[in-house]
């Protein structure tokens, strides 16, 4: 592989995120993980659907993400659901959570994915959108969706 260029496998993904928050900043966190959990990302078993990302005591904590037990693991097989640590240097910390006590922001994941054989957590410093916020994305899209439609039948015609 050539320097500069970063194979990056998508082991888990979001969407729900970008529906429901602004997403201003992103950040590169690694994950402490425990014995089968990395094989079992690799299969895919990692959802980040109901995750949400919390600062406590100077430390920050991935809850509600789910990875499936490895099937072919043994007794020492942790609890899929447990809460997991993070890990950020000292001063991207304190930044975070001092923008997190401005009102309205939060962290949520966005991405889990494999970097150079190590697992990654793409979290994002995000504001919640209102419901007209989300009715104007979803007009602008399908909006996006009919040009495109009628731009290939045009096409088609010919």
């Amino acid at each position: 592989m050539a320097k500069g260029r970063e194979a990056q496998k998508l082991a888990a993904n979001n969407k729900k995120a970008f529906h429901d928050y602004f997403i201003d900043e992103t950040y590169e966190t690694g994950i402490a993980l425990h014995g089968t959990e990395v094989k079992s990302i690799r299969m895919g078993k990692c959802s980040i659907k109901e995750a949400f990302v919390r600062i406590e005591d100077g430390e920050v904590y991935i809850y509600g993400m789910h990875v499936s037990p490895y099937e072919k693991g043994n007794i020492f097989n942790k609890d899929p659901m447990r809460v997991r640590k993070l890990l950020m240097h000292k001063y991207e910390i304190n930044k975070l959570s001092g923008k997190i006590k401005e009102k309205g922001y939060t962290l949520v994941p966005i991405q889990v994915y494999f970097k150079e054989g190590r697992v990654k957590v793409e979290i994002g410093l995000a504001r919640g959108k209102k419901l007209y916020d989300k009715r104007e994305d979803i007009a602008r899209k399908e909006q996006k969706r009919e040009a495109e439609r009628e731009f290939k039948g045009g096409n088609r015609q010919i």
